[in-house]
């Protein structure tokens, strides 16, 4: 099969997308930004119901929202009052899972040279997440609470749709499940309506080249390990 040059592109598009780290200080237009979303709106949802809505934090606003968080997560009594509001890691971890979350984990603070028992340097790292990692652009991901699993599957797609719009722009993006811990003061500083949750948070802009934690590629199975074709 000769493989066209649209589709060259949009598979570069989809597996050049990596979850970037460390992010320059250059600006992203807001012209792109919309252009992303408006691609990215063209995901698949059942009966077109469109479940997300996004909030784009740049300049100050992002660095309130990273303040804030930063200050619950850098005290142990602060952070303690902070919960998930919904389960996006399983509850008790099984093979094969938990050993993939362990390597990626580890190759990870390898890279940065942390090790097992420099929990502060760990605790850190885990702190630029609120930082959107440095990124010029961050974004705030909800849901309304009235929605049902198929809109979560829905959700997914979109989500997946600006990775790959913005790489196709060659722009980058992390997104973040670690912010839903924090979701209190998320609905705060962003006055969200009570029947909206937060479903994640993402990083935009452009990948540092010379940060060694934007080295790290992450291993995927072989398609025979998780497919069966049946004839």
């Amino acid at each position: 099969m000769i493989e066209s040059s649209e589709q060259k592109f949009v598979d570069a598009a989809i597996t050049s997308r990596r979850s970037i780290r460390a992010f320059l200080p250059t600006p992203v237009a807001r012209e792109d930004i919309e252009a992303i979303l408006d691609v990215a709106s063209r995901a698949p949802s059942g009966t077109n119901c469109q479940p997300w809505k996004v909030y784009v934090l740049t300049g100050a606003a992002r660095e309130r929202l990273s303040g804030e968080i930063l200050r619950a997560h850098n005290d142990p009594c602060a952070a303690k009052e902070h919960t998930e509001e919904y389960a996006y890691y399983p509850r008790e971890w099984v093979a094969p899972y938990i050993d993939r979350r362990r390597k990626v984990g580890w190759d990870l603070y390898t890279l940065l040279g942390l090790s097992r028992d420099n929990k502060a340097g760990m605790h850190a790292q885990h702190g630029r997440n609120y930082r959107f990692f440095d990124a010029p652009v961050g974004m705030i991901f909800t849901i309304d609470r009235v929605l049902e699993t198929g809109s979560w599957l829905d959700y997914g797609m979109f989500l997946q749709n600006i990775m790959v719009a913005a790489r196709g722009r060659g722009l980058d993006t992390c997104p973040q499940a670690a912010f839903t811990r924090y979701h209190r003061i998320i609905a705060k500083e962003l006055a969200l309506p009570e029947n909206e949750m937060v479903v994640c948070g993402m990083s935009l802009g452009f990948a540092d080249p010379d940060k060694i934690e934007n080295s790290l590629v992450t291993e995927r199975v072989p398609v025979s390990a998780f497919t069966k074709f049946v004839e």
